[in-house]
């Protein structure tokens, strides 16, 4: 961050038994009281340049040492030691970071030009100056640097992630968003609203700021302490903190994904700890719960926030993301279909939730309520098997082999035997910790799902067979209607001769033989209707013996 240099001098500040003083051979005769620190300096220091210390020095008692108590200070005790180090000589380091704040406890102190030349502030100001308009001067300027394109930054800029290198890689989209972390809450979020206000950078860039100033100011959710057990801080560290998370989520743009899911939890987590209002807590469930799609196992892991709780996992914050999820997907998706998106959405909610499961599962002090606070949240379409839930079901068994048997049954109320794999069976039947009834509620679906593949394979059978006896039978009909057409057409050509063996009489028994050989049903009534238009063409046949040959191949020809 850029910063301009005053003073020449080297810092000879130092604290001894709460006093702040500097360095000098001549003994301190100025005490200057801020809230709970005292400054013992020297009044041919301060005096010359700050008016207001020469007015309050008239006002008291002539004495050797002098005393004055300047608590409404603008700035508190930092800002002035900045002033009083200035009227010392020494180096100070003006930045976007103080310069606010050293501006407003200058004027305060009356360190103008009229007071002394060349003074750290002067009266040549135009009149919004005066007012106090600097701050909207600096935020335009700020906003103007930060819509340059990145392939126009020529300026120096602080940019510390992992990876990155200035000399071979060009200017980031994000490069400015770790120099304006360092700035006050207020000051930042004017900049924030300015930039959202132009419509020139993206949401996700916008987020990204955001981001960056969380991490700098707020504590590390995954390393949060219960209250109670840890350092008590300071009222008003507690109240800063609460403040930052309120303007950030206020601030968060509209547009889905302009910040990950993953750090809205983290936000989540945070503001439950520091006591954030319901309304900042009720708008981060909220917007996780738009986006829980997107997480992760890890970005569920959280410790309790709460110093009743012996368990280390925050199972609540999950279960009110995911009640604030299901909520908002069973008003949308009222029926969902099986490759709808809905049901994709819903059945990749269920993978992550019985995953979380196996992990939050190896708590020794997680009770099995908690379990089941979310495992039965899910309706019964988000899981498509229950092999996963089973998986954390026996992680929790191994983890608590104290269990009493009514705790067993509770934790297993949610499984489903019928859906899971057979593998996953196969190992539940030989898995002692589990309760008896569950093992019969599969050994019995084992034994339902053998009972109807067997009933299945048995009318296979039944009805293989009952086609094999039905062909032998049409066989044997055939040829007994072949043999007594041939019997009539004997009868024809004359009743009481010894009939010589004929070609009729000969193709008839290789007819049969045919038969017998199992020839196909349709080629052997081709060569009945042949033979027999064969014999009446022959002997010239009288019209009876037509009609009766034509009325017995009918059979036949049906």
């Amino acid at each position: 961050m850029k910063f301009m240099k005053l003073g020449t001098r080297p810092d000879t500040f130092y604290t001894e038994e709460a006093t702040r003083s500097v360095i000098s051979d001549v003994p301190g005769d100025l005490v200057i009281r801020i809230n709970n620190i005292s400054y013992l300096l020297h009044q041919f220091s301060l005096l010359p340049k700050c008016g207001l210390l020469q007015r309050l020095r008239l006002d008291s008692e002539d004495s050797n040492t002098v005393t004055i108590e300047l608590h409404d200070i603008p700035g508190g005790e930092d800002a002035f030691e900045m002033c009083a180090k200035y009227c010392y000589g020494i180096t100070i380091n003006l930045s976007a970071h103080n310069f606010v704040s050293a501006f407003c406890a200058a004027k305060f102190l009356r360190m103008t030009e009229a007071v002394e030349k060349g003074n750290f502030t002067t009266v040549k100001l135009t009149e919004w100056s005066e007012n106090l308009g600097i701050f909207r001067r600096c935020v335009d300027s700020i906003v103007e640097k930060i819509l340059t394109p990145p392939a126009q930054v020529t300026w120096s800029y602080t940019y510390t992630r992992k990876g990155f290198n200035k000399q071979q890689q060009s200017v980031p989209k994000d490069w400015w968003t770790e120099d304006i972390s360092d700035l006050d809450i207020d000051l930042f979020r004017c900049i924030i609203i300015a930039i959202k206000s132009t419509y020139m950078l993206p949401p996700q860039l916008i987020g990204e700021a955001l981001h960056v100033y969380a991490c700098r100011w707020l504590p590390d959710a995954t390393k949060i302490t219960p209250p109670e057990s840890s350092v008590s801080q300071t009222d008003n560290v507690a109240e800063n903190h609460r403040k930052i998370i309120e303007i950030i989520v206020n601030m968060i743009p509209g547009d889905k994904g302009s910040v990950s899911v993953g750090f809205l939890l983290r936000l989540l987590s945070i503001a439950n700890h520091l006591g954030a209002s319901t309304v900042t807590k009720t708008e981060l469930i909220r917007r996780s719960s738009l986006q829980l799609e997107e997480a992760t196992v890890s970005d569920l892991l959280f410790p309790t926030q709460s110093s009743s709780n012996k368990h280390y996992y925050d199972i609540d914050l999950v279960a009110a993301v995911l009640d604030s999820f299901l909520l908002l997907w069973r008003r949308t998706s009222p029926a969902p279909t099986e490759n709808s998106q809905s049901m994709r959405s819903i059945r990749k909610i269920g993978k992550l939730i019985d995953s979380y499961l196996q992990v939050v599962a190896r708590d020794i002090n997680l009770p099995v309520s908690k379990v089941l606070s979310v495992a039965e949240a899910l309706p019964d379409i988000a899981r498509k098997n229950h092999d996963d839930l089973y998986k954390g079901i026996n992680i929790y068994l191994k983890e608590h082999p104290e269990m009493s048997k009514s705790d067993k049954k509770r934790l297993c109320r949610p499984l489903d035997c019928q859906k899971l794999s057979p593998e996953v069976r196969t190992h539940a039947v030989k898995n002692e910790r589990l309760p008896l009834r569950t093992v019969v509620q599969v050994l019995f679906f084992e034994q339902e799902k053998g009972s109807r593949a067997n009933d299945q394979r048995m009318s296979a059978q039944e009805q293989l067979l009952s086609r094999g006896k039905q062909i032998p039978l049409v066989r044997d009909e055939l040829s007994k209607l072949q043999l007594d057409r041939h019997e009539q057409t004997s009868r024809l050509e004359g009743i009481g001769k010894a009939p010589a063996p004929s070609e009729s009489s000969s193709r008839d028994h290789q007819k049969i033989k045919r038969t017998d050989k199992k020839m196909p049903l349709e080629s052997e009534k081709k060569v009945a209707r042949e033979e027999i238009e064969e014999e009446e063409t022959k002997d010239g046949g009288s019209s009876r013996s037509k009609i009766n040959a034509r009325k017995e191949i009918m059979p036949l020809q049906s």
